[in-house]
């Protein structure tokens, strides 16, 4: 159960074939695309969820909760497995502990960075829904942290390193060695996600260090900063490159990858793919990230909103010889080699299948 294509296909899809290798019967329980086609070809059964991924709108929701009571009553499953808040909750209500379901928290997103009503009702959902569910895989400790201190989770949770890391899509490269020095945005272009941090920055490094780079990788989804960062842009500090389908070919043109994110993450996938490269990462000191980047050996870690810190890790990338960033980029690439590969996590889920 899902809320969208791209959350199975980027991160769950060696699961969902291996599932069909082993002759599972595998129902996917998502929106309607052309990119389910996909699935299809595996021989995965797709139902088709009408599910609103950020709205609150009541009316939508119970129908979903309805529909999803229908669904689980047809397809009879033996065992569940449900990403994203609203398949999670609406999930485990249905369920109510009949089901085998196991729910992942691949990071909380904003929900739980402002204490206003939407937290509150979450709280609320949660206590009265995953709390039941036969297991709970979460990404971090932060987030499982939370969740138990705030009454969430009972005893029915464990830890997973993450979506893992599919280490033959993201091989490693030889860091770059010309003149220029490139780091690398990726991402939403949101407040959540740092962007205003990461423009100023470039702003700062690029003035003082004219054989700088600054990119910009993503959706831009908040509209205030398409002129700003359009601003950014045109003075030179940054250049903006949309939504890429070629990620990988950036990742190896740069020379570090920087993640200014405010919170909610889970453990991100940018960073874990741009370390399997080689590549060297900069994020903020938060939950997840701070499971990826181990500060001052495979990357940098700063406090969460300050520029000077962000500048000062980027300085140090900046400053380094030729050397000291492959050796620096190499150390990422065995880390998640030997914590993060989604081979891991895929033998965790097909533990819990075999038990079916």
């Amino acid at each position: 159960m899902a809320n969208h294509f791209i959350t199975l296909y980027a991160f769950r899809k060696e699961l969902i074939k291996f599932l069909v290798d082993e002759g599972y019967e595998v129902y996917l329980s998502l929106p309607e695309s052309s990119e389910n086609r996909y699935f299809i070809n595996l021989g995965c059964n797709i139902i088709k969820t009408e599910i609103d991924r950020r709205g609150v709108n009541p009316i939508k929701d119970i129908k979903l909760i309805w529909f999803y009571k229908k669904m689980i009553k047809q397809v009879n499953p033996n065992i569940i497995f449900s990403y994203t808040i609203k398949p999670n909750i609406y999930g485990s209500l249905v369920t109510n502990g009949k089901f085998k379901q196991i729910c992942n928290i691949t990071g909380t997103g904003a929900t739980f960075l402002k204490d206003n009503m939407v937290s509150k009702i979450c709280k609320i959902l949660y206590k009265i829904s995953v709390k039941k569910c036969y297991k709970v895989y979460f990404q971090n400790t932060g987030d499982r942290d939370y969740f138990i201190k705030n009454g969430m989770i009972g005893e029915n949770y464990e830890m997973l390193p993450g979506s893992g890391c599919n280490l033959s899509e993201h091989p490693y490269t030889k860091m770059p060695n010309d003149d220029v020095i490139r780091f690398l945005f990726i991402g939403r272009v949101m407040k959540l996600k740092g962007i205003e941090e990461y423009l100023k920055a470039a702003e700062i490094v690029k003035s003082k260090n004219p054989n700088t780079e600054f990119i910009i990788a993503g959706w831009n989804e908040e509209d205030e900063y398409k002129k700003i960062v359009s601003d950014y842009q045109e003075k030179g500090y940054v250049n903006y490159i949309g939504f890429r389908e070629d990620i990988n070919d950036w990742i190896a043109k740069c020379n570090c990858t920087v993640l200014p994110s405010h919170g909610g993450e889970g453990v991100p996938n940018v960073l874990l793919e741009s370390a399997a490269m080689g590549r060297i990462c900069i994020g903020s000191n938060i939950p997840g990230t701070a499971n990826v980047i181990d500060d001052g050996v495979t990357g940098y870690l700063f406090e969460t909103g300050s520029v000077d810190e962000l500048v000062e890790a980027m300085e140090k990338v900046v400053t380094m010889s030729v050397e000291d960033r492959s050796k620096m980029g190499l150390v990422g690439h065995e880390k998640i080699k030997i914590e993060f590969d989604r081979k891991i996590v895929v033998n965790r889920y097909a533990k819990e299948v075999e038990k079916v």
